[in-house]
This record gives C-alpha cells, structure tokens and sequence, in this order.
C-alpha cells in the first residue's frame, strides 16, 4: 500500500487528556518517525508535532481520533511526496 509522509500538528489545553493522546500515538507507533513536544507554560499549552509516513486512510484514523480526544486540537499537512 501507498503510504505518505505528512505532519501533524497538535495542541493540547486539557493535560487531563494527555494518557489518551499517548495511547493513541503508541498505538500508530510504527508509522511515526518521530515527535517533538513543547511546553507553552505561559499560555497553559503544549504543542506537539509528529511526523508520520503511512497509508493516508491511516494518518486521517489518527488525526480524526486526536481531534476528537477533549481539549486537543489537530492538523495535518502532507507532503507531495508518495
């Protein structure tokens, strides 16, 4: 299967949702190259960027999962690369 390389962009307001977020991102663990995490302490944030290469059916399942997780927003944007 066709995979793509893409980033998905995170921002985390509610850290009570934070054990969720790391689940999910265990769970898609083999498709991630890696991830970068940083505190906003001053805004009460955290924004999280995690590069990804899969299947696209798989980067929206995992996008649309954080997007949906309570007080966590998500974006992603993908290369034009295959």
């Amino acid at each position: 299967m066709e995979t793509r390389v893409a980033l998905i962009g995170i921002i985390v307001e509610n850290v009570d949702s934070t054990p969720q977020l790391n689940q999910l991102l265990h769970e898609y663990g083999s498709y991630i190259i890696g991830r970068m995490g940083i505190p906003y302490r001053e805004r009460k944030v955290n924004i999280i960027s995690v590069a990804i290469d899969a299947p696209q059916d798989v980067i929206n399942a995992l996008s649309g999962k954080i997007g949906r997780l309570d007080g966590i927003t998500a974006k992603t944007a993908y290369s034009n690369i295959g």
